[in-house]
């Protein structure tokens, strides 16, 4: 989902970038994808890691294009201290599959719809082919549930869940990435978060 300060941060990044950027689908752009967008952006703010790692969001249909997020999505989020205000929908395209190191899907129908962008991509595109890694966002959270469920349908504990869910995977897959970056990443606490108060050494 793009911001309205800047549409085009992420889709205009230079090949010569060492960012880590992750792209958050879900079907329509205006809840759970915005919701895990602001969630996981709030903890790169919080860690200051905006200058190592990105993240945006994208549906894989085009129902809302240009919306903001739905006003049940905000109001849950800001109760949380996430602002998705400014967020506004857009559809994955298939440059997205080059642009972004992970695309994670909120459930199963979007992962098939990602796959199927990819294989397309793959055999009809000259263009550079897309590296990206596709997959469940949940998979990198303890959770008996494997997909984030779609709330719009749903009362507010549904958005509840959503964030409850977001948060767990967002925490996770920070870990994951700074485990596996090739940047110069702070530590991380026990808890999981970025160890505050030393400067990791070049030589560490």
């Amino acid at each position: 989902m793009q911001t309205i300060q800047d549409e085009t941060q992420i889709h205009t990044q230079s090949q010569a970038s060492k960012k880590t950027r992750v792209l958050m689908v879900c079907l329509g752009n205006i809840c759970r994808s915005p919701t895990a967008h602001g969630v996981f952006q709030h903890i790169l703010e919080r860690d200051g890691l905006t200058h190592l790692i990105a993240v945006d969001s994208a549906g894989t249909a085009s129902y809302h294009q240009g919306n903001a997020p739905d006003g049940r999505s905000i109001e849950a989020a800001l109760k949380r201290g996430y602002d998705l205000s400014s967020q506004r929908a857009r559809q994955v395209c298939e440059q997205d599959l080059v642009d972004f190191d992970y695309i994670l899907a909120m459930d199963e129908q979007n992962l098939d719809n990602l796959l199927a962008l990819q294989k397309s991509q793959a055999s009809t595109s000259t263009a550079e082919p897309g590296v990206a890694k596709i997959q469940l966002f949940l998979d990198y959270a303890s959770s008996a549930y494997k997909e984030v469920p779609d709330p719009y349908y749903s009362g507010e504990g549904g958005f509840e869940l959503v964030l409850d869910l977001v948060e767990v995977a967002a925490e996770g897959l920070l870990k994951h990435i700074i485990k596996h970056s090739q940047a110069s990443v702070p530590p991380l606490n026990p808890d999981g978060q970025v160890a505050k108060g030393r400067q990791q050494s070049r030589h560490e």
